[in-house]
């Protein structure tokens, strides 16, 4: 799927780098499938992310390519800090003066879970300090202007264990560039590539989304079904640091160019019952660059059927968290039980925070994942149809 033999002169001095890639808790085995699949495969998988080394070329590859990861960081350092001398001289250890340049601006945000320094404005002003007084010591200077690159910092406490690391994304990855209005609700990006994902969805078959809203679940799909990377038309903070080289970010995005493939064929649906959701949707395709590529009608999942066999429904429905709202969210999905028994060889993944989802949709999932859409908990309901006899599906790449 990658380039193995993607040219790799030396395009900064940074050649073994400790890195971190974060995601929403319970995407970290799908993030941590991308990474293999990039060629990164000494991985150490945690609690809502997942450590690796790379080279340099590695800061770019990730941010363009990974689909799931809330953000790429470059871990600085990791130590014990139960009190804020221990942090103060743990931070002040680290090689901020290879790390970060003279002019950098280089602010520092925190965050402190069941670590006795639970002041995060205390921790965030403590490792400013102590990065301060290491540039200090190298540059020989009293005072920084701070007005040159970004490197932003983050200082996590977890179990009095501080973790300190710089931030290579700028923007969350979730932002794709596409999705440039919002509708109610809107689905993250990486949550919709994650669902896709975890549902083994191949572009030859067909896909739909009978609650399509502004189109994220759609257009992610038909990035992953021309295999077209996430972060190819954006920036990143990282590409404004002199240490890592323009060529990295050059190789990579060539990398990324000459591995889409604009010829596989789409048969991705959308539909929806807002006729202005549509709209979004039709909107944030064209700006994807999936214009002509995807389909999005208005239509009640009432009406739903399809002249495709072994496809796949991947759905994001209403959940009912307000109590007005409840009792319609119970007939929406008894319908939507009722209507799908129609669509007899396809395979089903819902996500909802419902939890008496399969009693009321009236069949047990095969497979259930417990995930988190924003703050919400809610279960990845997965239910899998039966293996088509002729493996190539109705959209298939001409040979």
């Amino acid at each position: 799927m990658f380039m193995q033999n993607i040219e790799r002169k030396r395009c900064s001095k940074m050649d073994s780098i400790e890195l971190m890639a974060t995601s929403a808790f319970g995407l970290e085995a799908v993030l941590a499938r991308e990474l293999r699949q990039l060629g990164y495969n000494d991985l150490t998988v945690e609690n809502g992310k997942v450590s690796f080394t790379g080279d340099a070329l590695a800061i770019p590859r990730c941010n363009i390519w990974l689909r799931t990861a809330d953000r790429l960081f470059i871990k600085a350092g990791q130590f014990p800090a139960l009190t804020f001398e221990e942090l103060f001289e743990g931070t002040r250890a680290l090689p901020w003066d290879e790390l970060i340049p003279e002019d950098a601006e280089f602010p520092v945000e925190g965050k402190s879970i069941k670590s006795k320094l639970f002041s995060v404005s205390d921790c965030q002003a403590i490792v400013k300090k102590a990065i301060v007084e290491k540039m200090k010591t190298k540059y020989k200077r009293s005072w920084f202007p701070e007005k040159g690159p970004r490197f932003k910092i983050q200082a996590a406490l977890l179990n009095d264990i501080a973790t300190i690391s710089i931030d290579t994304s700028g923007a969350g990855l979730h932002k794709r560039g596409y999705r440039l209005k919002t509708g109610d609700a809107p689905l993250k990006e990486t949550l919709a590539a994650a669902m896709i994902l975890l549902s083994r969805w191949k572009p030859d078959r067909a896909f739909i989304d009978p609650f399509c809203g502004s189109g994220t679940l759609p257009i992610e799909a038909a990035m992953i079904g021309q295999n077209i990377a996430p972060g190819l038309n954006r920036v990143f903070a990282a590409q404004h640091w002199p240490a890592l080289g323009k060529r990295c970010w050059i190789n990579a995005r060539q990398e990324a160019a000459d591995l889409a493939d604009h010829d596989q064929p789409l048969g991705i649906f959308g539909f929806d019952i807002d006729q202005s959701a549509l709209e979004l949707a039709r909107y944030h395709a064209e700006q994807a660059g999936f214009k002509n590529l995807l389909a999005f009608q208005r239509q009640d999942i009432a009406d739903l059927k399809s002249r495709y066999k072994y496809g796949y429904l991947i759905a994001n429905p209403p959940y009912g968290e307000r109590l007005s709202e409840k009792r319609p969210v119970v007939e929406l999905y008894k319908s939507m039980g009722r209507i799908l028994k129609n669509l007899d060889t396809w395979s089903f993944y819902i996500l909802t925070s419902h939890q008496d989802f399969e009693s009321i949709f009236g069949r047990r999932a095969d497979k259930k994942r417990k995930l988190y859409n924003g703050r919400i908990l809610v279960n990845y309901y997965q239910y899998f149809g039966p293996k088509p006899a002729v493996l190539e599906g109705p959209f298939s790449k001409p040979d």
